[in-house]
């Protein structure tokens, strides 16, 4: 990496908000996004689609570089994948937090957190790598696949394999990226995109409740997958995952226990509204955190 000739640092407007080095981290390495990794000197290096860029915070704000023959490119796609269109403090405001205690408590404890906006067909990927999995192992996972069998963006960065190029991989080549049993998943669904091209485009505009539909068709797909897909991959703010970490947190704090995912998740988006999702991703890493803290 050192080898690489990189851009000069610039600034990230788009991340003014980010003045803690753990919402940054919560940001770009907390179950949003699987392909960051921090590098010497609380740098994070990250890789989506043909993008390759490293993030640093410092004390007059969050910076980014790329490697220099990518700067222009990176530059532009860089502001679809941090959202900026989004005003992540009006949405904030807009929560319930006047009215629910422990919501107030997770925004205050990670301010300036947001929802990343990434390449849907790659966050589709991913997420059908994590079933029964931790993030440190979807990462291994992914960053396999991209090494073995992705094209090389620059020298030793390699990006994600398409669908299509997914589709000409056998099962027993997928199942020696560490996938298990979600290698027959990948499988069947890159051959199902392949034969449907625009499919995906076509799902990641649609009205949420039809996008969730068409993805839970796909093999491997349920209803967390899908909402994780459509919140993190398509900017679908109404999407409530619930996880092993929700159910958690839905139960020791609302008082929800013993309820099923799909009665979580809709009391998640009556409560919350239409950013249940930015509520999610606050209450997701407040429990992490608080787990952390007690271990």
């Amino acid at each position: 990496m050192s080898a690489l000739p990189w851009s000069e640092w610039l600034p990230l407007p788009s991340l003014a908000g980010v003045c803690d080095a753990d919402v940054l981290a919560e940001i770009l390495d907390g179950g949003q996004a699987f392909r960051w990794n921090r590098q010497p000197g609380d740098v994070w290096l990250g890789v989506w689609a043909g993008c390759v860029a490293e993030i640093r915070l410092t004390k007059a704000g969050c910076q980014w570089r790329a490697p220099a023959t990518l700067q222009a490119s990176v530059g532009r796609e860089i502001i679809r994948y941090l959202a900026v269109d989004q005003d992540p403090a009006a949405q904030v405001d807009c929560l319930p937090w006047r009215s629910d205690a422990h919501l107030a408590h997770c925004l205050q404890a990670f301010p300036g957190l947001r929802i990343l906006r990434q390449p849907f067909g790659e966050t589709l990927l991913g997420f059908l790598c994590s079933a029964t999995k931790q993030i440190v192992q979807i990462k291994q996972m992914m960053a396999l696949l991209a090494q073995r069998h992705g094209a090389e963006i620059v020298q030793g960065i390699h990006r994600l394999p398409t669908w299509p190029e997914l589709a000409l991989l056998t099962e027993a080549e997928l199942r020696a990226c560490l996938l298990g049993f979600r290698a027959r998943y990948i499988h069947r669904t890159a051959l199902f995109l392949t034969a449907h091209p625009g499919w995906l485009e076509e799902t990641e505009v649609l009205p949420y409740p039809e996008a969730k539909a068409r993805l839970c068709s796909l093999p491997g797909v349920g209803e967390k997958v899908a909402d994780c897909v459509l919140l993190f991959g398509a900017g679908r703010l109404e999407a409530f995952p619930v996880d092993v970490w929700i159910i958690r947190t839905m139960s020791l704090r609302y008082g929800l226990e013993g309820w099923k995912p799909a009665q979580i998740a809709h009391f998640g988006r009556v409560h919350f509204g239409p950013l249940a999702g930015l509520a999610q991703q606050y209450l997701f890493a407040a429990e992490r955190r608080t787990k952390k803290i007690r271990l």
